[in-house]
């Protein structure tokens, strides 16, 4: 359900009042949940030719204009703070695109700008994602000082034929560059590795795995590469692995990473002990956050009713929008029906699953809401439950799509 816009909130305005909110809803929210922060910067140095996220060719022999997207970010977060009046912020994510591109000293401003106008955690964790293609030995621990707590390095990958099949900007002693320098510089960090790739054998996915390991990161985010619609690859399509050898694959990588002393805590994240993303988690707990940045999703929730905005998509657009207070793309409520499918889209692909408790303070609706859905997933084996719990079994891992339908709105 679209919000209705009123004289005092024209589309792409940055804001409705703060009460048209609050206004009576059918939910029934007795507690807020975490808030967490995204902050979307979005050039790249090349638009990879699988990606699919809102990412732009950096402009050719000119510089960034970090100094006005920042401008424009400090804006964007300004008008949006009446929805977020007294909450803490628990993590920063600042995703991309390639936010590494940005220099440290533009890291700093921004954090400390958010610094003046949110209330953060003592112990927030700041994650800055960063490609090896930008690496520069001195930039990580510089982004540590400007106060980054956790880097995540697009790797994909430690094969050159495949980097180079994946259109990505690093070769091997890149990456291996950029994970040593960020093991040295970072207390945690986490890499990205993608799997079934263009002509990769288990053999070498399994090569990838173990040069991974060796490097002893804390965390690793484990992706199928697959073919995603207006992207390159959707018009070009590679040959890909067959999906048994890619369930293979997968299979081998879970072994791997257990016997290195990662648990696999997420379907697509495997984690030491005290090193589990907790803005991640937050999505998946089904928390709150607010994006700011070219493209951003935001999900906000109030008393009676869960928002959901998207900021505009053209970085020039989004300058130029946030700068005149008019950033906002689409803002409208969650129907009280998707609630369910969105809740299960995010808890079922944490290992532990989620306490029932969780889903009614979260989504403000009843238990029978997901009674009949819980029911049917527990007779395909998909999910085991008790009085208070509902986790997926191994069958539910392995089929969560379908676990996950389950809980689509009729």
């Amino acid at each position: 359900m679209s919000i209705p816009i009123t004289p005092a909130a024209q589309p792409g305005s940055a804001l409705h009042d703060v009460q048209h909110y609050m206004r009576p809803g059918l939910l029934q929210l007795t507690s807020l949940p975490p808030l967490s922060l995204y902050v979307h910067l979005p050039w790249c140095l090349r638009k990879c030719p699988y990606c699919d996220f809102n990412s732009h060719h950096a402009p050719g022999g000119e510089p960034l204009p970090e100094a006005r997207y920042t401008a424009a970010l400090v804006a964007d977060l300004e008008a949006a703070l009446p929805l977020v009046w007294g909450r803490t912020v628990q993590t920063i994510f600042i995703g991309g695109g390639t936010p590494s591109l940005f220099a440290p000293q533009s890291i700093d401003r921004l954090l400390s700008d958010i610094r003046a106008r949110l209330r953060l955690e003592a112990d927030c964790e700041v994650t800055l994602e960063a490609n090896p293609g930008t690496f520069e030995k001195e930039r990580f621990r510089a982004y540590r000082d400007a106060g980054v707590t956790r880097l995540s390095i697009g790797v994909q990958s430690f094969n050159d034929r495949h980097l180079q099949a994946l259109g990505r900007v690093h070769d091997r002693a890149q990456a291996l560059a950029a994970v040593e320098e960020a093991a040295q510089a970072f207390e945690t960090f986490n890499l990205d590795i993608m799997y079934a790739l263009p002509g990769q054998t288990p053999a070498e996915q399994e090569q990838d795995m173990r040069q991974a390991l060796a490097l002893a990161p804390p965390h690793i985010s484990i992706y199928h590469l697959t073919i995603e619609p207006n992207t390159y690859f959707a018009k070009y399509p590679p040959r890909l692995p067959e999906d048994d050898q890619a369930y293979a694959m997968l299979d081998r990588i879970t072994e791997l990473t257990a016997a290195a002393g990662l648990s696999r805590y997420e379907v697509s994240a495997y984690a030491r002990e005290g090193h589990q993303c907790l803005h991640n988690r937050n999505y998946w707990q089904f928390g709150d956050y607010l994006g700011i940045g070219a493209g951003a999703h935001s999900k906000l929730s109030f008393a009676h009713r869960i928002v959901r905005q998207v900021r505009l998509r053209d970085p020039q657009l989004y300058m130029a929008g946030a700068l005149s207070g008019r950033a906002i793309a689409q803002d409208e409520d969650v129907r009280r029906a998707d609630l369910p499918f969105e809740f299960m889209l995010n808890a079922l692909r944490l290992r532990e699953g989620f306490a029932l408790q969780d889903f009614t303070e979260r989504t403000g609706q009843p238990l029978t809401a997901i009674a009949q859905g819980l029911q049917q997933a527990e007779a395909r084996g998909l999910i085991a439950r008790d009085m208070g719990h509902v986790r997926p079994t191994e069958r539910g891992f392995d089929f969560l799509s379908d676990l996950q339908a389950l809980f689509l709105a009729d």
